[in-house]
């Protein structure tokens, strides 16, 4: 008897549906399994044997045939075991099923018939949903995330028993609650919030700005100054995310297999801040498997990369391309697949390998080769996509013993999120929705400028010899800086601003050796 029960295999953003074809016939005992398995699903004929029997089921001392088609596609993982153990037990008769694919399939089993989670869910039940499928048994751990699409008939499933029974079509012992489809949001950052970060002004300021327009940000300066606390704390100014950027992030999560337990949809924008030990394929994605990297887990959020030129130099290259184009396109030769990497990149470092450069009362022991060679590791071509740079120095005493600007630091939130809610107003419908996402070909569309901003951003282009993507870099930053005035259009002082973000300050120095 042949039965087929519908399950899912994760590849790139959308993965692809699987057909588990299970056919017995006489002959020694024995089960095979073909279509591509990776050592997981050869691995599950064993656990499914055990779980079968461990569950009060009969396991069949006949030949089995264990097909997943799409034969070319590579299965992999343990996601498997659970439609398999179900197909056969309708192969052979224990249990009857409504029809072939009638429902998807996704679980791990335990030795004792326990279904264990899996990842990959959600991107799971989008596939099943766009193929026609309404019925799915997913992992009772995984249910929040299966009902973040608010459609299909799902159920959480705790056991192997517990899963026939519902593709029986008899109730299952514990379905689907209100409870269950509730959307358990993303905690927060948990550190706190601007007033924490003592002096600075000028930083905060760029704070600010960075965060109303997802701008990607430069922090360098002397060890103790401020770099990695600033961008610990700059995901307390990002709003929430809206449901499709909540969805996209969380179907990556899924992807990867880093999404917390019970949680529905991530609601905040990703902090992901990955070691400078990390590979190219941890921070871009790929290898083996063909996972999403740090790069594509920052989507709609930030990526921290502290310590930047301790990163590897072509690593950080690699990032010239999503920082762009907000893209991943990792090609191998049995696949490609493309994942989305929308995030915003912050970088910090020291103005020099021993980090006194400049510092009062040090010196600074690297000769004018080691400086030269330290900031060519970031590269300018990557340089050159950073709207805005903040050069810092150690904070006086003076202002580490004041008092917190609570206050400010609550009116600095409403801002961004005031200046946010323009931006999504301004671009639905195109595409896009931050300032520093503007396509350069509606520049001009979304940043008129009057005589005297012309005037004046063409003297700065003379003056400072800057390349026609920072041009354009300029013109977002100071749309931003309009917006948080709420402005409607671009004003001499909102350029002049901008223009003052990209300057370096006193860093010129270090910035015409690059």
């Amino acid at each position: 008897m042949l039965a087929v029960i519908s399950s899912h295999a994760p590849i790139g953003m959308e993965g692809e549906l699987v057909s588990v074809e299970v056919d017995i016939r006489r002959g020694l005992p024995g089960v095979d399994v073909v279509g591509l398995p990776d050592g997981a699903v050869r691995e599950s004929k064993e656990r499914v044997r055990v779980a079968i029997r461990n569950s009060g089921f009969t396991f069949p001392p006949d030949r089995i045939l264990v097909s997943l088609a799409p034969a070319g596609v590579r299965k992999e993982g343990a996601s498997f075991d659970l439609p398999i153990a179900l197909g056969i037990l309708a192969a052979s008769g224990q249990i009857m099923t409504d029809g072939a694919c009638a429902a998807m399939v996704l679980g791990e089993l335990g030795l004792g018939g326990a279904v264990r989670p899996v990842h990959g869910v959600l991107s799971a039940v989008g596939t099943g949903l766009e193929a026609g499928i309404d019925t799915f048994l997913v992992p009772r751990e995984n249910l929040r995330e299966a009902h973040a699409l608010g459609k299909g008939r799902i159920s959480g499933i705790r056991s192997l028993r517990e899963a026939a029974l519902a593709l029986s079509g008899q109730e299952a012992e514990d379905d689907e609650s209100e409870e269950d489809r509730t959307h358990i949001p993303m905690a927060a950052s948990d550190v706190g919030d601007l007033s924490e970060i003592r002096g600075h002004d000028n930083l905060k300021r760029a704070l600010e700005i960075a965060a109303a327009g997802r701008h990607h940000l430069l922090l360098f300066g002397a060890p103790g100054s401020g770099k990695t606390m600033a961008a610990r704390h700059l995901p307390y100014l990002l709003p929430s995310l809206d449901r499709e950027e909540a969805l996209a992030v969380t179907r990556i999560h899924s992807i990867a297999g880093v999404l917390p337990p019970g949680i529905g949809l991530l609601t905040r924008p990703p902090f992901r801040m990955p070691h400078h030990s990390a590979s190219a394929e941890g921070i871009l994605g790929g290898g083996r498997l063909l996972k999403p990297g740090e790069a594509s887990l920052a989507h709609h959020g930030i990526l921290f990369l502290d310590e930047s030129p301790e990163f590897g130099m072509s690593l950080l290259q690699g990032l010239r391309e999503p920082v762009e184009d907000g893209w991943v396109t990792i090609a191998r030769a049995g696949a490609s697949v493309r994942y989305p990497a929308a995030m915003q990149l912050i970088l910090a470092f020291n103005p020099c390998p021993c980090g006194n450069l400049g510092r009062p009362r040090h010196v600074c022991i690297c000769s004018t080769t080691e400086i030269h060679r330290y900031w060519r590791r970031v590269g300018g071509a990557l340089l050159d996509r950073i709207d805005i740079r903040v050069p810092l120095s150690p904070v006086p005493t003076a202002d580490m013993c004041a008092p917190p600007q609570v206050q400010k630091a609550a009116l600095s939130r409403q801002k961004v999120a005031a200046a946010a809610a323009l931006q999504r107003e301004r671009y639905a419908g195109s595409g896009f929705a931050w300032n520093a996402r503007i396509p350069s070909g509606l520049i001009d569309a979304y940043c008129p400028l009057d005589s005297e901003c012309r005037r004046t951003l063409l003297e700065t282009a003379e003056t400072l010899n800057i390349s026609s993507r920072a041009f354009h870099s300029l013109l977002r930053v100071s749309r931003t800086i309009a917006d948080l005035e709420s402005s409607p259009s671009i004003r001499a002082e909102h350029l002049k601003e901008a223009i003052q973000h990209r300057r370096y300050g006193d860093s010129d120095y270090f910035w015409t050796r690059v």
